[in-house]
């Protein structure tokens, strides 16, 4: 396994939207200048490609320094393949990578204006791999329901944000939908859209809090159980469970009291390599065993993906029996989703490795965090890839609404290769721990500390809202998930969605110290920003207006990074506000 992993991480490239397995297709050569080149014809330095010569200027001529086996690219010298050809069967792709080491698939999908360029053998328009790139913002998106115990009467949600200057045409169909539903987003909106649950998921339909308590069986392989949301134009998705935290029946008692969102990937981020971050399974011993979870969406038909678990899963509707450590296969089609349900442990640590692209979403049916600390709340995220994972991390804190300082959080940074020791700065945290495995974790103590971490190998940093009644108590929240992004990933510029009808939102900006931030337009003050360590990095916490449709804007001279949470009687959401997701080496 661990040979796979490594060989996934060399050849991951901005396309892991697909298969990953190399393909035939045509080769040829980048000529830049057909001259043949004499003395004072070039700058010394200078590359270029004749026909399947590679040639470097020196003295002022061209000079050939390779003759290449299958093609030549004057960036990349030697190829299987030129970046940016292919050919095209039908609607199909076949084009080579950006590393020009292979070749992908890549269907051209006409429902996202998408098209396959007889000439350049790629696809076109606003939603290809190629003019999408790598990052939270897409076309494609599987909105994923997990384990969840609130009252049926409150209802899922997504909302999509149009990044662009255009209306988006978005088309949701599968899951619990009887026939597609069509949204039109105009540009630089936000479009709001409830679904039905899906029973196999959310394990728990019983209307009333009470009385739906722990799931109705522990896990599930719910066929198309998965809503296929797709675009004209890019756009980004966020997804909420449940969307509302006040109404739903006179059962209810008027709070929904367990919500999490996540931030969904596109399926263009996707790959098949990810280590999960949840949290341990919770006995109540009045309501039943609340699991840990995680979840699985495939994107293709016959993806065969290899689970090996951190703590034994019961299976259940579908789903097989784990046992810890020991690797296991399941195949799933297009829409399918795997959920795997722990009463025995943490999935945290848990490794899913996938011969094509999917989604992993991990984290819990409704625990306290602390255990101890009332009360208890739905956990989610979608998990980043590992070859977008990196070794340095800026954490910071929620904050009090009541006080505007920073309040406790949990963090835990769990291990996506082996041998991996990690730092923290400041040291009052947590003096430097060694991960010997891949998947190890390590847990700090409740912190209001804004955390620098760093590491010699990649790590997933995951960290958690604290309960309403934890210490020092918020009056307000519960707890909540979210995952750090790795400072390599952060962007000059996000859309990003708070939904309105929480008591209060927040988006904490981490920036590097002197860099000018904007918030909806608004410049950051300079004296919000506290420091994280000696980072070179600050954190400011900044209140957002519930006065508009819940779209916001951040953009800085110097890439930042966001996190955006929000809080309600004894309910929360947490998620990364954005990244980009490109592909991180790390030595």
């Amino acid at each position: 396994m661990r040979q796979y992993l490594v060989s996934l991480r060399s050849f991951a490239s901005l396309w892991l939207l697909v298969s990953l397995a190399v393909a035939c297709g045509p080769s040829g050569g980048a000529d830049d200048d057909d001259d043949d080149g004499g003395a004072g014809d070039c700058t010394d330095g200078q590359r270029r490609c004749d026909g399947n010569s590679r040639q470097q200027c020196q003295g002022g001529a061209w000079t050939t320094v390779e003759e290449c086996a299958n093609a030549c690219d004057t960036d990349l010298g030697c190829v299987l393949c030129v970046p940016g050809t292919g050919t095209c069967n039908g609607d199909t792709s076949t084009a080579c990578r950006p590393d020009g080491q292979g070749y992908f698939e890549e269907y051209c999908d006409p429902l996202m204006g998408s098209t396959c360029n007889t000439n350049t053998g790629v696809c076109d328009g606003p939603c290809s791999a190629l003019a999408l790139g790598q990052s939270y913002i897409g076309c494609n998106y599987y909105p994923t329901q997990m384990s969840q115990l609130v009252n049926p009467s409150f209802q899922f949600g997504i909302a999509v944000s149009n990044t662009t200057g255009e209306a988006a045409t978005v088309t949701i169909e599968d899951g619990a939908l009887t026939s597609p539903i069509t949204l039109t987003v105009p540009a630089g909106a936000v479009a709001v859209q409830t679904l039905p649950w899906v029973p196999a998921l959310k394990r728990c339909m019983t209307e009333g809090f009470y009385e739906c308590g722990a799931p109705e069986s522990y896990g599930a392989l719910a066929l198309n159980g998965a809503y296929h949301l797709r675009s004209t134009r890019p756009v980004t998705v966020y997804q909420f469970s449940p969307l509302d935290y006040q109404g739903g029946s006179p059962s209810s008692s008027g709070f929904s009291y367990s919500n999490d969102a996540s931030l969904l990937l596109p399926t263009n981020a996707w790959t098949g390599n990810y280590v999960a971050a949840g949290w341990q399974a919770w006995n109540t011993g009045i309501a039943g065993i609340m699991p840990s979870t995680m979840a699985i969406t495939a994107h293709q038909d016959n993806t065969s993906v290899t689970v090996t678990t951190r703590a034994a899963t019961t299976g259940g509707d579908g789903a097989p029996t784990f046992a810890a450590g020991a690797p296991q296969s399941v195949t799933l089609n297009a829409g399918d989703v795997l959920q795997l349900m722990s009463q025995a442990g943490d999935l945290t640590g848990s490794s899913v490795v996938a011969d094509k692209a999917v989604q992993v979403m991990a984290g819990h049916h409704c625990t306290q965090v602390p255990i101890g600390s009332t009360a208890c709340d739905h956990l989610e995220e979608s998990m980043f890839p590992v070859e977008a994972l990196s070794d340095a991390y800026l954490v910071t804190a929620n904050v009090i609404p009541s006080t505007g300082q920073p309040r406790n959080q949990i963090i835990r940074v769990t291990a996506a290769e082996p041998n991996t020791t990690v730092t923290f700065d400041p040291a009052s945290v947590s003096g430097p721990q060694t991960l010997a495995n891949i998947g190890d974790f390590v847990e700090l103590p409740s912190t209001a500390s804004d955390v620098h971490i760093t590491a010699d190998n990649k790590i997933v940093v995951s960290h958690y809202m604290v309960g309403q009644d934890a210490p020092p108590s918020a009056s307000t929240g519960d707890p909540a998930m979210t995952l750090a992004v790795p400072v390599e990933q952060y962007r000059l510029d996000y859309q990003f969605h708070a939904p309105t009808n929480y008591e209060s939102n927040y988006v904490n900006i981490t920036a590097p110290t002197g860099a000018t931030v904007t918030v909806d337009g608004t410049p950051v003050d300079a004296g919000l920003y506290t420091p994280i360590g000696a980072s070179g990095y600050g954190v400011a916490r900044i209140a957002l207006s519930n006065a508009g449709n819940g779209s916001h804007t951040a953009s800085s001279s110097d890439p930042f990074g966001i996190t955006v949470y929000g809080f309600g009687q004894y309910t929360s959401f947490w998620y990364p506000g954005g990244l980009d997701l490109n592909v991180i080496p790390v030595d």
